[in-house]
């Protein structure tokens, strides 16, 4: 798939930011920011019309292979495919039994969708700030944050490296806190050798159409190692069906009279073929994976070793490119941890540079070609949350990184050699466009 850059005008579409950050306002990109973050060929293409002449095109057989097959790369016992990780997410609160008033530390940058997750059963995040090196949850934020209505710990491993896990697990486990990893950004990243979606109680992956890989734009996947989440996860992404919920004694009752009682599994339509139940006062929703995604994902997840490949050579040649440039801070990558770049978050030091992150933007952007982006505004200041009574000026460092200090360069897979070498140039050339225009005579 390429990108035609002569004519990458772009324009509004229903999707807004989740689907494009083109515009028309007659900028000439050399390199845009695309919203396609893998490499789709024949393979994608065979296998989801070869999934189009199935009897069933929903919740199948490829989406059984696609699971196991998950489940295998990332070393989990379980992965279920659902509709998106926000969706994944939600089902993984509803598990934990996430009640109002409950309280759920998180990190203030992530899309909003990690909050809402917990707002959705009435929850209340709390957030920790994070670590200005590596941009992800502070464990020893996480620990200031811990009360006696603390339940979980969501975190977020933001830009494709992963949170430092190993003292995140022990809060938890002093507490007696279950842990949900929000692996959106790190499919096939790990920290210590252990995969994301491996180490928490459960993870949930996105496969947005940004996504190191991608299921047609949308698709999530939940993993855990708990044998008793296994049930509660399926039936929770499926309107709550299971018949043992409501019945283990596979009885039905209506009034007073018991009138039937199921005494063979051929007999499927007794007394009808599904029974709906909330788990622990939580009710489930529809949040399927369809056939023809789940044959794509197969693809995908066989090509993940090269794409992640290919993302991490583009990272460290950024970063080579990016050195030594006085005021600019390319991507920390610690050593017990494998980056897989879902971002390249460049950040920047303004006292150096002169003048300010947004004219920095403005500059890379309107008079060198290359388009930046910004992820993620402090979920705390977003109006519903602030109408809610949320401190403003909690997390400083959060609230630096996201107004101050970052933005996030084009990454994908099919990037080029000449693509990379424009883009540090044109970190070059704008560095030294605000060095020039604000140095004092």
């Amino acid at each position: 798939m390429t990108i035609d850059k002569e004519h990458f005008t772009g324009g509004k579409t229903e999707g807004g930011i989740t689907s494009s950050y083109a515009t028309d306002d007659g900028v000439k990109l050399k390199v845009p920011y695309s919203f396609m973050g893998s490499i789709y060929d024949d393979a994608e293409r065979n296998a989801a019309i070869a999934a189009m002449a199935q009897d069933t095109l929903t919740m199948g057989p490829k989406t059984q292979e696609f699971q196991n097959k998950f489940a295998a790369y990332h070393k989990v016992k379980y992965a279920f495919a659902c509709s998106n990780c926000t969706t994944g997410m939600h089902v993984m609160t509803q598990v934990f039994d996430i009640k109002p008033g409950d309280e759920v530390i998180v990190t203030p940058n992530t899309f909003v969708a990690t909050s809402l997750a917990v707002l959705k059963e009435g929850g209340i995040p709390v957030f920790a700030d994070i670590d200005e090196r590596t941009y992800n949850i502070d464990p020893e934020e996480v620990a200031k944050k811990v009360t006696n209505k603390t339940k979980a710990i969501y975190v977020v491993h933001y830009g494709g490296l992963m949170v430092d896990m190993d003292p995140i697990m022990e809060i938890a486990q002093k507490y007696g806190l279950k842990v949900l990893e929000d692996c959106a950004h790190a499919v096939g990243a790990s920290y210590k050798g252990r995969f994301a979606g491996s180490i928490g109680d459960a993870g949930a992956f996105s496969f947005h159409s940004l996504k190191n890989i991608t299921t047609c734009g949308e698709g999530g996947m939940i993993t855990t190692n708990h044998d008793e989440y296994s049930d509660p996860i399926q039936n929770l992404r499926c309107m709550s069906n299971n018949v043992a919920w409501a019945n283990p004694q596979n009885e039905w009752h209506f009034g007073d009279a018991i009138t039937m009682k199921k005494t063979s599994p051929i007999e499927y339509w007794l007394p009808a073929h599904f029974d709906v139940n909330p788990y622990k006062g939580h009710w489930g929703c529809n949040y399927r994976m369809n056939e023809i995604q789940a044959a794509v994902g197969c693809c995908q997840l066989d090509k993940l070793p090269m794409l992640t490949a290919k993302r991490r050579e583009i990272g460290h040649k950024i970063t080579a490119g990016l050195q030594d440039i006085d005021g600019i801070e390319p991507v920390y990558e610690p050593a017990d941890r494998v980056h897989v770049f879902h971002l390249y978050t460049l950040c920047m030091d303004e006292k150096k540079l002169g003048g300010n992150r947004d004219e920095f933007m403005r500059i890379l952007y309107e008079e060198e070609g290359v388009q930046g982006i910004l992820h993620y505004q402090p979920t705390f200041h977003f109006t519903g949350l602030r109408l809610m009574g949320y401190d403003p000026n909690q997390c400083p460092k959060a609230s630096k990184f996201f107004y101050k200090r970052e933005l996030n360069l084009p990454m994908h897979p099919r990037l080029t050699d000449e693509d990379i070498a424009t883009m540090c140039q044109a970190i070059k050339n704008t560095v030294a466009k605000m060095h020039k225009r604000h140095c004092k005579a």
